[in-house]
Formats: structure tokens, sequence, C-alpha cells
């Protein structure tokens, strides 16, 4: 469904002087999967979403959507092939509704599918249809409301990233049944969860670990647990306690 062919991104920083963001990556992503990447802050996982959402483009390596090279295609190119990608921070667009919004996601959504993606991620219909999608909603709202968009999408190559930051405990298994349910195993569908989140990883099918750019382990979650056990539990207690945030980049 998806492969990425000796992927690499380099960046020059303010020094002038060039830096590998993603190194050689080799990577397929199969339908009917959900996949999972993780590792530490600055290992490049957001970037490779990016790239395979083409907000970021290549130094080298090629991109192959169905065997098709998508290398040189826009976003909105990529977008009318079927890939989406929920931001970590979801943007906000003042004037529009979430019914917009969910509208432009699926043009012509009917109702009833309308009510119940809001549902599935924890938000009553009554309640945030008609809500303004500007500065009056939280950051776990508006998290919620792009999972939505991504559900009601129903792309072919969906990459979410980080979508449990900034939502309560009950939301996240909530999101984790929509995924399970709606994605895991769905022949016509791929799947890519950015997170650190210990119940996420462990619905995937795969997951993958970058660290410094580079492709480090991959493998089932019982296989990779052990390589990424120590770090994750570390930062979840950092955030449980207040002390450290752990942001995914």
């Amino acid at each position: 469904m998806l492969r990425l062919e000796n992927l690499t991104m380099v960046v020059e920083n303010n020094q002038g002087e060039n830096r590998e963001i993603i190194r050689d990556i080799n990577a397929e992503f199969e339908a009917g999967k959900v996949y999972g990447i993780t590792g530490p802050n600055g290992g490049g996982k957001t970037s490779l979403a990016k790239l395979i959402m083409g907000i970021y483009m290549p130094s080298q390596g090629r991109i192959y959507l169905q065997d098709q090279d998508i290398t040189p295609l826009s976003i909105s190119e990529r977008a009318r092939l079927g890939i989406i990608y929920a931001f970590q921070q979801p943007p906000r667009f003042k004037g529009l509704t979430v019914k917009d919004l969910l509208n432009i996601a699926r043009p012509g959504i009917d109702n009833l599918h309308l009510r119940s993606t809001l549902r599935d991620v924890g938000l009553c219909p009554e309640d945030y249809m008609d809500r303004d999608v500007g500065p009056g909603l939280s950051g776990g709202e508006m998290k919620r409301i792009e999972m939505a968009q991504t559900l009601a999408r129903e792309a072919v190559i969906s990459i979410m990233d980080e979508p449990e930051a900034g939502v309560d405990l009950w939301t996240i298994q909530k999101l984790i049944a929509v995924i399970v349910g709606k994605y895991k195993k769905n022949p016509r569908l791929t799947t890519i969860i950015i997170t650190h989140n210990e119940n996420m990883l462990h619905i995937c099918d795969e997951v993958l670990v970058l660290e410094s750019g580079m492709l480090v382990h991959r493998g089932t979650p019982e296989k990779i647990w052990p390589h990424i056990r120590d770090e994750i539990e570390c930062k979840m207690k950092e955030q449980c306690s207040g002390e450290v945030a752990y942001e995914i980049r």
C-alpha cells in the first residue's frame, strides 16, 4: 500500500551546517494493518509523517502509494489520493463550526454519520456541531474534533500524530476502541499512529522505533516493548507527576 525507499531528509541549521533529520529509511505499510511509530524526542517521528503527507520534501529517496511514485506530489494531490494527516497540535479555524469541518473532511456527510462520528470521539453532537472552531475550545476538544475529521474522511492512509495528547483516559479508551473497530484489519485502510502511549502501541500490528532519524527497531509490540519500556514508563511517570511534559517530535 505505502512504500518508503531510501528516504532521507537533510536540513540546514543556524550555523549553515547540514543535519540529517531522516536517514535512509526503508519501510512498507500494508493495508489492513495499524502501525505505531515511537522513539525518543527528536528521533524524527513527526518529520517522517510530514514527509509522507508532503508537508516536507525528501532530500533523496522515493515514496510510493500503491506502486505510484508520489514523491513530487503536493499535499493536496496526496490528499486526493487518500492520505490524511491529523496534526499533533490541530489548527483552529475561527468562523467555521465543527459541522463545517466534518463537511470539508467528507463533503455531503449525512446527519446520522456526523453525529455518530462525534460520539465516537467522546463529543456530544448537540453540544458541538454548531460550536465555533476557535479559541473557545480547549486543546483536548480540538484534538477530538480533528480525530472526528480523520474518521469521517475514511482515507486509505491515515496518519495520526499522538491522538491521545490532551485527552482524558476515558476518551483514550474510546479512541482505541474506534481504531480497533474501524481501522484494524480493514482490508482497504492503512493506519499509522505516532505515539508513546503504551495502550496505543499494544493495539498496533507492528511498531517502528525511530532514533536520531534512523529506523532502529521494527516488529510486533511484544517484540519491541523490551527496547522501549524503560523510556516510555519514565516519561509516563514524569507526565503523571507534572514535573516534565514529554513532547513527541
